[in-house]
């Protein structure tokens, strides 16, 4: 399974959940080094800020692409608002492995909001591309390895035909109704791998939502502790060691 989800590590939905004032939760300052933290919002508030300087908000639609490489300390919280007033937070965290010679590039940052975050729509599907392509448009998010990472909304009946580079590994994740795809039905809730192909055919059975991703098999060896990812776990202990030592961002 790690192979065929490779290079994804994690595919978190974070909520729905509607918080009652003062009960939101987040993750407070944490490390991580080799791989890289994508987290998109649908609904919600949260304030981010990392060792590097970086910091920011995050509402609807705004997606935080966060290579952490060598090493970056972060932090991602409800705003004051949210944690004063309570209400929805749903959203996804992704985490995107690296390859061994990126694994120590120095952190970069990436903030897009909703505005900037371009959406493509044709005869029923809604389409935001946060990375790569869909229906011609294409993210203006700078990725290491080749990453599709679409969030699509399909009114009942209609049909997509997205494009995949047949070396991509391939999966949907459907968070609302009902989808059909390669003869199969995918539900709420569900995560479907594609099989290996240049095309694949979605058609709505009911009003659906549904995120695609892809990346390419990295196919190196992974040793991963908490919040770090390398290739040993002699460079595991050495992240442990770093971070102890407050050499690590």
């Amino acid at each position: 399974m790690g192979s065929l989800m490779s290079p994804f590590l994690l595919l978190d939905e974070m909520g729905p959940v509607d918080y009652a004032p003062g009960k939101a939760v987040g993750a407070p300052w944490h490390p991580h080094r080799g791989f890289e933290t994508v987290t998109y919002l649908l609904q919600g508030e949260m304030e981010h800020e990392d060792s590097s300087g970086a910091k920011g908000t995050l509402t609807p639609g705004d997606v935080q692409w966060m290579t952490a490489g060598k090493g970056i300390i972060h932090s991602e919280m409800p705003t004051s608002k949210m944690m004063l007033e309570g209400g929805m937070m749903h959203g996804f965290q992704i985490w995107v492995n690296l390859p061994a010679k990126d694994k120590m590039m120095n952190p970069r940052y990436q903030d897009i909001s909703a505005s900037e975050s371009p959406i493509a729509q044709e005869d029923g599907v809604w389409a935001r591309v946060v990375a790569g392509e869909c229906l011609g448009v294409e993210s203006s998010i700078d990725t290491v390895i080749p990453i599709t990472y679409v969030h699509v909304k399909m009114e009942q009946g209609s049909t997509l035909i997205k494009a995949l580079d047949r070396d991509l590994n391939g999966m949907l994740y459907v968070f609302k109704g009902e989808i059909e795809v390669e003869g199969k039905s995918v539900s709420d809730g569900s995560l479907a791998l594609l099989s290996n192909g240049t095309t694949v055919q979605v058609n709505a059975t009911q009003e659906s939502e549904f995120l695609i991703l892809a990346g390419p098999e990295i196919g190196e060896p992974i040793a991963r502790y908490g919040p770090f990812v390398m290739n040993t776990r002699e460079e595991i202990i050495q992240a442990i060691e770093d971070y102890q030592n407050g050499i690590l961002a």
